[in-house]
């Protein structure tokens, strides 16, 4: 076992090799696919902590020439010849990443937004029916949308928002697919993993499965809701696991039972180590915090991103520091109120197949998740929903986007999304649309952060609730947003920075920007659906070649 000199500072050394895979047993979950991290054991720890690519991410999604444990025999004896070098190894071992994934071109001289969106469809879909011996892809029986960029996989919250651009863009037939697509994961595996790859199935994403079936039953009849029932179901008895077991003022898994007997849930992730696709940097982070179990921070870490804020200081005790991240410890109102639309969601499936008394189960039990999340997680000095923190009885006070899920999927009371509604326009709303938190701490999920899902998220939450107006203006700075920067870049990217009116991208986190980008596409689609001057001015908007090619690419 070796550990990189960059990452060895004194002391640190010793934590190190405490740290070493292999030396404490992790589970994945019943008859999954093993993940690399446990598959190569001290081997995937040494080529990621040597830094051999730049992106964590790169070597996970490599395909061995050989079986891995071949693989590991193989380094074990050559590691400790003169001479070896680990890179040249690898090398030779390995190739991929497979899929490469989509190459993304910029637009084309004249070519509009709407046009070059459109045309993006094809570049981003891929078709994975079956996949190389040994991958960590999960093979997928329907084409579907990937991100783009570094994101090679179809990602679970994500594509919501692309199938809302598929639809209003004609595409109902693949918005159906990527719907199959996530029904056979559940059926597969459970639950819908983070993304479709061996590493993500320790966790899944926010729950927006049911506003999937939502979105495919607008086009294709409301059949869809008893023909996806079993997978709503079995989407809804993933998240509350060990409910029946779990103590007043404990948690197991997702859930979390408070001393009143109220049930809640939380992000969690089955494992407690670094994630595969940021091994190098979850090392580091859990370095940063020694006087905590490295196991404490590591499934935190997964935990918030299986919250798809990844990262944010609304995880951060500290508001600033990732190692003092304590995401198992907070109740999410966004997560909370996602679980109310899904309880929902099954009492109207259970209706529509006759079963009258589940369906009033689901009915009271959404109910029930109703007032809690507007007793615990409602702040109103502030005037937002917040995260609760459960053992401690009380709310973070942190001022997020967050506070627009309950308008979103209709939690909140007139009297609260009038709250919410006046700190929108006083506080989060910005020159180029809704900024995601107020703190700017570094991390992608904080200011100056602007990202595509939470504009709908909030267009949609303050239309439901009669502000039509503040609605209207978040879509308008939004798009406006997107446009300039296509109109200096030639194309879209997954965030961008909303405190200027410019094309400028987001920042921070531990990726570049990436371009593409599904979930910015489709909002942008969706927006212009509902405000039609919205489309006409993207329809119009084409790149600026002497801004593009002076722009840093």
């Amino acid at each position: 076992m070796r550990c990189n000199q960059a990452i060895r500072p004194l002391a640190a050394f010793f934590l190190c090799l405490a740290f070493a895979p292999g030396l404490r047993a992790q589970t994945v979950g019943p008859d999954y696919p093993i993940p690399p991290s446990l598959e190569y054991g001290a081997f995937y720890w040494d080529v990621e902590l040597a830094g051999i690519f730049p992106d964590s991410k790169t070597f996970p999604d490599l395909v061995p020439a050989a079986p891995p444990s071949d693989v590991v025999t193989a380094y074990e004896a050559a590691k400790a010849l003169p001479g070896f070098d680990l890179s040249g190894f690898v090398g030779a071992n390995f190739s991929g990443p497979t899929p490469a994934g989509p190459t993304v071109n910029p637009a084309t001289s004249g070519q509009t937004l709407l046009d070059y969106i459109s045309s993006l469809w094809p570049v981003l879909e891929q078709s994975t029916t079956s996949v190389p011996a040994y991958s960590t892809l999960l093979p997928l029986p329907y084409p579907y949308i990937v991100p783009g960029g570094r994101f090679r996989e179809v990602y679970y919250w994500d594509s919501y928002f692309t199938m809302l651009g598929l639809e209003v863009d004609g595409r109902n037939d693949l918005a159906t697919d990527m719907l199959k697509n996530f029904a056979y994961e559940i059926d597969r595996y459970g639950h819908i993993p983070n993304g479709n790859r061996s590493y993500y199935l320790s966790r899944s994403q926010p729950p927006f499965f049911a506003l999937m079936v939502d979105l495919i039953a607008q086009n294709n009849g409301a059949a869809a809701y008893t023909d996806y029932l079993p997978e709503l179901q079995a989407e809804y008895d993933y998240w509350m696991q060990g409910e029946n077991e779990v103590l007043p003022g404990r948690a197991a898994r997702n859930v979390v039972r408070l001393l009143d007997g109220t049930v809640l849930n939380r992000y969690w992730d089955e494992r407690d180590a670094p994630r595969d696709e940021s091994y190098a940097e979850d090392v580091r982070t859990a370095l940063q915090a020694p006087h905590r179990a490295p196991g404490v921070v590591w499934r935190n870490l997964r935990a918030a991103a299986e919250s798809g804020w990844d990262f944010s200081s609304r995880w951060l005790a500290d508001g600033k520091t990732l190692g003092t991240i304590r995401t198992l410890a907070l109740l999410p109102p966004d997560l909370n109120s996602l679980l109310v639309h899904l309880e929902e969601t099954l009492s109207e499936a259970y209706l529509l197949k006759g079963d009258a008394e589940r369906a009033g189960f689901y009915a009271q039990r959404a109910e029930r998740r109703v007032v809690a999340i507007r007793r615990l997680m409602w702040d109103p000095e502030d005037g937002v929903f917040t995260d609760y923190l459960w053992r401690e009885g009380t709310t973070t006070r942190n001022v997020t986007a967050a506070t627009l899920y309950p308008l979103f999927l209709g939690v909140a009371s007139p009297e609260q999304a009038r709250a919410v509604a006046g700190v929108v326009e006083g506080v989060l709303l910005q020159p180029g649309g809704l900024a995601t938190t107020t703190v700017n701490s570094g991390q992608q999920w904080d200011a100056p952060n602007g990202w595509a899902p939470l504009q709908w998220i909030a267009v949609v939450g303050l239309r439901n609730y009669r502000h039509p107006e503040l609605a209207r203006e978040v879509a308008t700075r939004w798009v406006a947003k997107t446009i300039a920067g296509f109109r200096q870049q030639a194309k879209l990217v997954e965030k961008y920075d909303v405190m200027t009116t410019g094309g400028d991208a987001g920042g921070g986190g531990e990726y570049a920007t990436q371009i593409g980008f599904g979930w910015t596409n489709g909002v942008l689609l969706a927006l212009g659906a509902l405000y039609p001057e919205l489309r006409a001015a993207a329809a119009a908007a084409t790149p600026d070649l002497e801004t593009v090619a002076s722009a840093p690419q």
